[in-house]
């Protein structure tokens, strides 16, 4: 008689057990205390950088006292970098209310307008600024609402103020009766620990970071680290208009010999051209301490005689970062 084995039988008869369940990931806890605790655990290994989205502050209904003064921080877009024939395609400003020591109060108006130019906006202008023929097609800056910002205002801060200054001038010639700042050129960023004075640098090692390149947001951008104190050193806004408050000299080395244009550069002068007005010379913007030290450098090692008087320029921040 043939005898079967069922290979399987010892399976079939083995108490089957209840599959495993997985265990539900346990709620992530949210709300800002979350998210605080969470930015402290990773910050606290040391192996990790956090960076905060810059929120635009909001603007103030009624005005705190204390803060009579009037600043806007202002932004252009172009289409170039020559203002004699490029076109602003944007302009952002916010304005804000101070005070004599530097402090700054609240927000207290935002301004935000496209244009459209008479040429296309070239390729590479659209890639790093994300505005396109499409979106300024049949838009106009509302003059009379940007006059409204910039009338009352006792200084208008730009991130390059020899750029956006010449632009503005050429755009409305209210902003050539202002008195401008630049917060690139007058704050000692390094010594206060940046690597550097662009704003995307500035705004990162500050803890932030922000949709940058629109008119606006780099306003708001600027706001905030000008407005950053830290350890108690005095805000980057505080340096800078006490800066705007100093008169400064420029010093041409005009009909200075050929063969000593290296010794110029490198002690810091620039070359103009005489297309803007300016003579057609070597040139340095100095501090009117360092007058009499940069009028013996002229004398003694440029010019080589004692009574050499090259052309000098007070600049007061009415005047300065002009074309």
């Amino acid at each position: 008689m043939a005898v079967q084995f069922d290979m399987f039988a010892h399976e079939a008869h083995e108490t089957t057990r209840p599959a495993t369940r997985r265990a539900r990931p346990a709620a992530v806890p949210t709300g800002p205390v979350a998210e605080a605790n969470l930015v402290e655990h990773l910050t606290g290994t040391g192996r990790y950088r956090v960076l905060r989205k810059l929120e635009p502050r909001a603007v103030a209904s009624v005005l705190r006292p204390g803060f009579p003064l009037r600043g806007v921080i202002l932004d252009t877009e172009t289409t170039g970098l020559d203002h004699r024939r490029n076109e602003i395609i944007e302009i952002g400003a916010i304005a804000f209310t101070y005070n004599e020591a530097g402090a700054i109060g609240d927000v207290s108006g935002v301004f935000g307008g496209l244009r459209q130019p008479l040429a296309a906006i070239p390729p590479e202008i659209t890639r790093l600024t994300g505005i396109t023929d499409e979106m300024v097609a049949g838009q106009e800056i509302d003059i009379p609402a940007l006059e409204a910002m910039i009338a009352p205002a006792d200084l208008i801060i730009a991130h390059n103020a020899a750029f956006d200054r010449p632009f503005c001038e050429t755009f409305h010639p209210l902003f050539g009766r202002k008195a401008w700042a630049c917060s690139n050129a007058e704050v000692g960023w390094s010594a206060r620990g940046y690597e550097g004075s662009k704003l995307g640098y500035l705004i990162g090692q500050a803890g932030f970071f922000h949709e940058g390149h629109r008119a606006v947001d780099d306003c708001f951008a600027l706001l905030e680290v000008l407005d950053r104190a830290v350890d108690g050193v005095p805000t980057a806004f505080c340096e800078l208009h006490q800066a705007s408050q100093v008169s400064r000299v420029r010093i041409y080395a005009e009909h200075s010999p050929f063969d000593m244009k290296d010794h110029l550069k490198a002690r810091g002068y620039r070359w103009a051209d005489g297309s803007d007005g300016r003579p057609k010379s070597w040139w340095i913007e100095i501090a009117e301490e360092a007058v009499d030290e940069e009028l013996r450098f002229l004398r003694n090692e440029i010019y080589r005689y004692a009574e050499a008087e090259p052309p000098m320029r007070r600049l007061t921040a009415f005047d300065r970062f002009r074309a």
